[in-house]
């Protein structure tokens, strides 16, 4: 174990936790916040201990996968537990633990919230709240690689533990580009929202929070009602957004590469099915309860952007919607987005390749010597990836069933439980009932809200980092 490296990158981590914390910190500063001074003091004191971390550089920079993930699950634990103490210090947030949920709640881009009303809040806070989400869409550590050289090639790994998906491989040989490609496409599609919002007669300030909580696919609004109070232009604008970075960012770079089949690959076709198919029978579903059949469309598309993508935005209370309309939204909570985009869930091609799976052992009993291998866009996948498939699967759902039970111990009702922690684990942030869009986690207690907070961060985490954390053989020499 390089335990040298750890502490190397971790350092790092706090530097660029730093950084991060500049863009609030100007907020306050534009706004003439008082809490100015609370970013600035544990920005210094980031940058301090950060700076004697990184010091000295270990003599040797190799890192394995076991050092991986376990760089990657302590990364994500410290940036969340530094990331709440400007919420905590100032007393926006009073309750520390509370500070904690909304924090690793940013960061994991899952979007659930403790606070009532988040109006009140200062306006540097509510950037915060918004910047932990584009922060955390992409990874903080590919972020980090772009710009630091860290372990001689061996960082792929790192990588590999960060981004969601069933596997990742470089757009381009070295890690350090292909994160710098990753980083310029969602800089790009960023900037571009932006700028549409501006055109919709957004203000500045809001058109930035809420760019950057459709490209983290996190969902933290800077107004009570979410997205319902804006126009219908600034709706179909972040339902197009939602369902853009919800794709394989590999797809957009093969895309301008001019390798358009390569790009509409078996998991974006699957996944437009999937979408059409959710709108298509949602807004039959609700067209009753609106005035027209556009105006379902608009928020049933919405609705199913929102959840598909796992972002979490609202322009209505589907916790009113009938039955049917409902059960597709928490159907879809699990499918989630794609791999390699900036959404969470299970992933389309994990669901593809685990249907696939089964299909291939099924077919195995009828033709018990005839040996099949598990395609996707006609490419044989090897037994590795086939198997962990199945292997997250399987600890998914004992982590859920696990989830549900300790919080139910409270004696909430099985909606909320269910989809509270549904939505968690999804990084998608409301569920129904007591969660729901118009709702909050306020109610929950603190050892429930430190389940939810490990169900954020291991759904984020694509579940194996967090689960090694607790493994002993994982801290053996």
């Amino acid at each position: 174990m390089n335990y040298r490296m750890i502490k190397y990158i971790t350092g790092w981590l706090l530097i660029f936790e730093a950084l991060f914390m500049a863009v609030p910190a100007i907020t306050a500063a534009v706004y003439h916040e008082p809490e100015f001074w609370h970013f600035l003091m544990v920005m210094g004191g980031c940058v301090l201990l950060g700076g004697l971390m990184v010091l000295r550089k270990p003599a040797s920079t190799t890192l394995y996968a076991k050092e991986g993930f376990i760089i990657v699950s302590l990364s994500w634990i410290i940036l969340s537990l530094v990331g709440a103490l400007p919420f905590f210090i100032s007393g926006s947030i009073p309750n520390y633990v509370d500070a904690l949920f909304e924090t690793a709640s940013g960061f994991t881009t899952t979007g659930a919230s403790i606070l009532t009303a988040v109006e009140p809040l200062p306006k540097c806070m509510l950037m915060w709240r918004s910047f932990t989400h584009w922060v955390g869409g992409m990874g903080v550590l590919v972020f980090i690689m772009a710009f630091v050289p860290l372990s001689g090639g061996h960082n792929l790994h790192i990588m590999k533990a960060e981004s969601p998906g069933p596997s990742v491989s470089k757009l381009v040989p070295r890690v350090k580009t292909t994160a710098l490609i990753l980083y310029s496409i969602y800089l790009s599609l960023t900037f571009i929202e932006f700028v549409m919002l501006l055109m919709g007669g957004v203000s500045v300030f809001e058109s930035l929070t809420t760019a950057f909580g459709t490209a983290g696919t996190g969902g933290f609004g800077v107004l009570n009602d979410s997205i319902a109070s804006y126009s219908p232009y600034v709706q179909i604008v972040v339902t197009v957004f939602m369902l853009l970075f919800s794709v394989n960012f590999s797809c957009y770079y093969l895309f301008l590469l001019g390798r358009l089949k390569d790009a509409f690959n078996a998991e974006l076709r699957s996944f437009l099915l999937i979408v059409a198919a959710a709108i298509g029978i949602i807004t039959a579903n609700i067209s009753h309860m609106y005035s027209s059949l556009g105006e379902s469309l608009r928020h049933s598309a919405f609705a199913v952007s929102s959840i598909i993508s796992t972002t979490g935005f609202a322009t209505e209370d589907f916790n009113l919607w009938p039955a049917l309309s409902k059960t597709i939204l928490v159907l879809i909570m699990f499918v989630g987005a794609c791999a390699g985009s900036t959404g969470g869930g299970i992933k389309v091609s994990r669901i593809i390749i685990f249907i696939k799976g089964v299909g291939r052992e099924l077919g195995s009993m009828i033709h018990p010597h005839r040996v099949k291998k598990v395609t996707v866009d006609k490419r044989p996948l090897d037994d590795d990836t086939v198997r962990s498939v199945n292997v997250y699967m399987v600890c998914f759902l004992l982590v859920f069933v696990s989830s549900i039970a300790l919080i139910s111990i409270e004696g909430h009702d099985l909606v909320t439980n269910f989809t509270a922690v549904t939505a968690t684990i999804n990084n998608i942030g409301p569920g129904l009932e007591l969660v729901g869009p118009t709702q909050n986690f306020a109610f929950f207690s603190y050892p429930s809200k430190l389940v939810l907070i490990f169900d954020m961060l291991a759904g984020r985490l694509e579940l194996f980092p967090m689960l090694l954390l607790f493994n002993p053989k994982t801290w053996r020499k």
